[in-house]
């Protein structure tokens, strides 16, 4: 039998000028329950996360009730934890100069009226409860310090110290929600995560699940609301669906998943040579690529395959090794992204607002960005220009909505993933470089990103793609190398490349004899 709500929203609106973002959306959370929030990118989901945080406001006539106590909307920033929320965002939402200590008390010294801080006595306090959550990060380290994996994790353990306040104020009651909180976890990682949902919803607190993943929205949800052009497309109940019902609801119809015809390695040519390329955990790597080719590079999170597109760009710096593009040949250690892109080298690194796009500026700016001297006149920029290249440059790649002067930020992070794909595309580069290029991208906007990427090969770029998703690169590769300890071990092509036997090999990689690697 389903329980009373925790939270109930009904009505709720959102327009942005003349864009509707969500349309009379209706949202009920039953206490102790783990709700699933899907939609493709655009759907209104990070809007609606937004509402409830106190970011944004909604239009009027919009109703939210928590523990059948109506709430006035709009909340004020920071309202929510007293109303017993808590928040972990996309973008984590941590200080990078701080320490992990630093971090997870923020929420506590914002709301206490405190005029000297034990730093010796809530450090040990951080250490235990990290300990308590299995977790071997040492409080005293600085965010920016930590690997992408550990900051994930520190704000999870954030967010879940912050609930637990809540129970205890709250007798029980408290609402967790995680906008797309696995995308930098390992397999353990999630795991993990998903371990401590359910330690918590067995005190009956709520979780809100927002992802893109319909394989974890089926292993830890009991309910999910399906959001599609800001609207409830249906609310299902999790062990009843299939995934196949899950995506016909999100996309509107049956989607077919995106290959890309595996192209056999040319023998007698090489477009570009990587060798003896060494980084902060990768050494001694050497691979090569043909015109047209797609390499995946993958393994388990620290076997330093993640490293290599950004030190081969120049991103960070190589210790050692070669690049050869066409026959002209880099000291690595010496690259840097002007450089690289000279040679005809793009790179679109993981973290898209942080290090591939500017937030705050337009599409028109983050398009135009690679090739801005083009625009250049004596009194300035061709403003007017980049904004007419912007938006046929967008409408060819289906950005949507296709508004050259919206900044970045706005768009959702599918919508980013192509604006900031189109611009290197659009330079025809030589050499491609991905970094988990469908990250917190919808099922239907990542079969378009495959197919841009398969595009870009059938027209001679080399392409390297590194990647932990296994059924992205068991779609889109022609090659998938696996590493472990910093090296490659195996290679997989044709018929041994498949989704499973690419994580079979990451898992076993950890055995692997290193005396035995791929040369």
């Amino acid at each position: 039998m389903q329980k009373t709500p925790a939270l109930q929203i009904t009505n709720l609106s959102k327009h942005f000028g003349g864009a509707v973002a969500l349309d009379g959306v209706s949202l009920s959370v039953s206490r102790g329950e783990v709700h699933g929030l899907l939609g493709q990118n655009g759907s209104g989901k990070s809007t609606l996360i937004k509402i409830l945080s106190g970011f944004l406001a909604p239009q009027p006539g919009a109703k939210l009730v928590l523990y059948d106590r109506e709430i006035p909307l709009p909340l004020t920033p920071g309202q929510f934890r007293e109303l017993g929320m808590a928040f972990v965002h996309q973008h984590l939402g941590l200080i990078p100069s701080l320490s992990v200590t630093e971090n997870i008390c923020l929420s506590d010294f914002a709301t206490q009226n405190q005029w000297r801080i034990d730093w010796r006595g809530e450090t040990q306090r951080i250490r235990r409860i990290l300990t308590e959550y299995e977790l071997a990060i040492d409080p005293t380290t600085k965010i920016q310090d930590l690997p992408q994996v550990d900051r994930c994790l520190v704000a999870i353990v954030r967010a879940m110290e912050e609930v637990r306040s809540a129970q205890e104020a709250h007798g029980g009651e408290g609402i967790l929600v995680l906008d797309e909180p696995t995308p930098f976890l390992p397999r353990i990682g999630v795991e993990k995560l998903f371990n401590l949902v359910r330690q918590l919803v067995k005190k009956d607190a709520s979780v809100i699940f927002v992802s893109h993943d319909v394989d974890e929205i089926m292993e830890i949800t009991d309910r999910a609301t399906v959001l599609r052009d800001g609207q409830v497309a249906g609310v299902i109940e999790t062990d009843r669906t299939s995934p196949e019902d899950f995506i016909e609801l999100i996309i509107g119809k049956r989607v077919t998943a995106y290959q890309a015809t595996h192209r056999k390695k040319p023998a007698d040519r090489s477009a570009v040579i990587v060798s003896d390329l060494s980084g902060a955990t990768c050494r001694n790597v050497s691979f090569d690529l043909s015109g047209g080719e797609v390499l995946g590079l993958t393994g388990l999170i620290g076997s330093g395959f993640d490293e290599i597109p950004s030190l081969i760009y120049g991103a960070r710096t190589a210790l050692d090794g070669m690049l050869s593009i066409d026959g002209k040949e880099t000291m690595l250690r010496e690259m840097n992204p002007e450089k690289a892109i000279g040679l005809g080298m793009a790179f679109l690194p993981a973290d898209r607002i942080g290090a591939s796009g500017a937030g705050t500026l337009p599409i028109s700016d983050n398009m135009t960005l690679p090739s801005m001297a083009n625009f250049a006149r004596k009194l300035g920029l061709d403003r007017l220009g980049m904004r007419q290249w912007a938006q046929e440059t967008g409408a060819a790649h289906d950005v949507r909505p296709n508004n050259p002067d919206l900044n970045l930020e706005n768009l959702s992070g599918g919508n980013q993933q192509k604006v900031l794909l189109a611009k290197w595309l659009e330079l025809k580069p030589r050499l491609l470089l991905l970094d988990e290029p469908t990250q917190g991208v919808d099922v239907g906007a990542r079969q378009q990103v495959f197919a841009a990427i398969d595009q870009a090969a059938r027209e001679g770029a080399s392409i390297v793609c590194a990647s932990t998703d296994a059924e992205q690169l068991a779609q889109i590769c022609d090659r998938v190398i696996v590493f472990a300890q910093g090296r490659p071990v195996i290679e997989l092509t044709g018929e041994r490349l498949t989704k499973e036997e690419i994580v079979f090999q990451c898992y076993s990689a950890l055995s692997v004899d290193q005396t035995a690697l791929v040369e």
